[in-house]
């Protein structure tokens, strides 16, 4: 394969040569993003049984004529060298007529793989979340079909699921933008086996509808809210951001650091926002500590040059920042994501 070659493949992807060139790593850095060119609403863990880490994104084109991968699969050693290694699922699941498989949530139970999902479209009146189970990380993941839709469970936009376990307890928490009466966050406990909502269950208002992409961290006695604000899929015009907010219980209420709640829109302390090489950082992973104690996360951004592919769709790339933490609230150094020659984590 010569050079032109080459360039015809990158021009498919919506890359320059430059993108893919070696930058000036060593081994004690690192450079963003760490992946690309696309994988978006990010979810990642370790897996307890190989130690790998595996990274889950939402359904996207990546402009290669390869059409939608349905949630794209990464494998990594590091959190920093991602290979893609497949798609989650064969085929979409048959419980809704159309929509994509956004922003899933990847999680270790009872021995198998679970990956809650969004089932959605732009603008969808009646969106909802499912479970697939696999036995590998890899997948395939077998569809279990739907937990809930938002006529199901009078929570509109109910997309971005989380699970969180607490003792024995599976807690599902979800939400996105509205202005409905009814929007906002909300959290469920789930039955034992993780497959459908506890019998009797009561769901729990969390946040306002202006958050969407919760994730639930506990540190120091505190449950930590992660949510990300702002326009997510705008190519260089995403103002995506991410906030945060804390409790001393699991359901709340969730204060911010200037001591409101988010139960009210437009409240939240910063975490991360955009700069001048990527904006929209948003829909963080799960906090992920190495073994020298320090935090990461994982999110996805958006290229301010380049804020999409050839096909439209917006080059979220895959990013990662140390999360650090100052009279117990964690923050992104400069609140903004790192460029070039990070200090890399250490497993």
């Amino acid at each position: 394969m010569n050079a032109l070659h080459f360039i015809y493949i990158f021009v498919l992807l919506g890359l320059c040569p430059q993108d893919v060139k070696d930058r000036p790593t060593s081994k004690s850095t690192y450079n963003n993003p760490v992946f690309e060119p696309v994988l978006a609403d990010p979810t990642v863990f370790q897996d307890p049984k190989s130690k790998l880490f595996y990274a889950y994104g939402t359904e996207d084109h990546w402009g290669d004529k390869k059409g939608s991968r349905l949630v794209p699969v990464l494998e990594s050693e590091d959190l920093i060298q991602w290979k893609y290694v497949g798609e989650a699922f064969q085929k979409k699941p048959s419980w809704k007529k159309a929509g994509g498989i956004w922003a899933p949530d990847i999680n270790y139970i009872n021995g198998q793989y679970y990956l809650y999902y969004s089932y959605s479209t732009w603008g969808d009146k009646d969106p909802g979340i499912g479970l697939a189970i696999a036995d590998s990380p890899k997948g395939p993941f077998q569809d279990q079909g739907k937990l809930f839709s938002s006529s199901d469970i009078d929570v509109p936009n109910s997309i971005d699921p989380f699970y969180y376990m607490e003792g024995e307890k599976g807690y599902l928490f979800w939400g996105s933008f509205s202005q409905l009466p009814t929007q906002g966050t909300y959290a469920i406990e789930l039955a034992k086996d993780g497959r459908s909502i506890k019998r009797n269950a009561t769901k729990v208002k969390i946040a306002a509808g202006d958050f969407e992409a919760v994730m639930i961290h506990k540190r120091n006695g505190y449950y930590y809210f992660f949510g990300s604000k702002g326009s997510c899929c705008n190519g260089s015009g995403s103002t995506y951001h991410v906030l945060v907010a804390r409790s001393k219980n699991l359901l709340g209420p969730y204060i911010d650091r200037q001591g409101r709640s988010i139960l009210e829109r437009g409240n939240g302390t910063l975490v991360l926002k955009g700069n001048g090489t990527h904006v929209g950082p948003g829909h963080n992973s799960g906090v992920i500590t190495d073994k020298n104690g320090n935090d990461w996360i994982l999110y996805h951004a958006i290229d301010s040059h380049r804020g999409k592919l050839n096909n439209g769709t917006s080059r979220r790339v895959l990013m990662l920042d140390n999360l650090t933490w100052e009279e117990g609230w964690p923050s992104i150094k400069n609140f903004m994501p790192s460029v070039v020659n990070a200090s890399r984590p250490i497993f």
